[in-house]
């Protein structure tokens, strides 16, 4: 492969939860969804150097993460065993997306690793095979691996590519880590949900079956909702903790946030919708 991805910086998108039902639960405590991702150029930057050694680094461990666990090292040592890969790589993360905020931060940057891997070892694996692989380390890390924004069911895991209108968003992480298990273990959770189609999310059906219970489970989160909704239509995205407001206008979120940056209003972010990851800018895109 080419010395010039391997000096490239390859990104890792961010993305938000348009809606999130909750239609049924599955007998080994799964929790059936319908929701749609809606990638944002929002990205952290991975940066990979190859050596020599049968091994896996980080260059920059995340505090409070051990380097096992951390999902880019878990997906390159995935590759290596799947494919019996002997040479090894040293990864480091500039982290931008929050941590615990339900934009896909850490599947993300595993997606990343594996596509990136991919290509610089020249293992020749498909986007299927990626994307389950993925699928081991996160629910969510196919959709990034995919690189389109989609419509999906199951526990998220099948995928539809589905077309977006171009907005923008304002994005606010309250300060508390929402714990997504805790969540879907609320007794006060809805999980009945009747099933919409895609056509029904076009025509504006775009509730978060979340909302009600990480809103009176988290003070934070009620407190930065309350907030956005002096501007508009305040979101949860995932099972959160981030909230969002969405628009058609790039001049009106800029305003807004602009509004907010300067009322101090810690860990806010603006973001561009995008219909392709830019992971695949030098690379061939993949098909569900």
């Amino acid at each position: 492969m080419s010395n010039q991805l391997w000096q490239q910086q390859w990104p890792a998108p961010a993305k938000l939860n348009l809606m999130l039902r909750i239609v049924g639960r599955r007998e080994d405590g799964y929790h059936q969804l319908q929701t749609v991702f809606q990638l944002i150029d929002f990205c952290d930057w991975l940066t990979f150097e190859s050596l020599a050694e049968d091994c896996v680094r980080l260059t920059a461990p995340i505090d409070g993460v051990d380097e096992a666990d951390d999902l880019t090292v878990r997906a390159a040592l995935l590759l290596k065993k799947e494919t019996g890969f002997s040479g090894g790589v040293s990864i480091k993360v500039d982290k931008n997306i929050p941590m615990g905020g339900g934009l896909g931060g850490g599947s993300s940057d595993a997606a990343t690793t594996l596509v990136a891997l991919n290509a610089l070892w020249d293992l020749g694996l498909s986007g299927r095979k990626l994307s389950e692989l993925g699928l081991t380390l996160g629910a969510d890390v196919p959709v990034f691996i995919g690189g389109c924004n989609a419509w999906a069911e199951g526990v998220g895991e099948q995928l539809q590519p589905i077309s977006l209108a171009d907005h923008w968003f304002v994005i606010v992480k309250p300060s508390c880590h929402v714990a997504t298990e805790a969540v879907f273990c609320a007794k006060d959770l809805t999980r009945d949900s009747k099933p919409i189609t895609i056509s029904d999310f076009y025509s504006g059906q775009c509730q978060n079956d979340c909302l009600e219970t990480v809103r009176k489970a988290y003070p934070e989160v009620a407190e930065m909702l309350a907030l956005l909704s002096t501007y508009g239509e305040a979101r949860l995205t995932g099972t959160g903790a981030c909230v969002f407001l969405q628009f058609s206008s790039e001049q009106s979120a800029r305003a807004v946030y602009d509004a907010l940056d300067k009322s101090g209003t810690e860990e806010v972010y603006f973001a561009a919708g995008v219909a392709r990851s830019p992971v695949y800018q030098n690379l061939d895109y993949p098909s569900f």
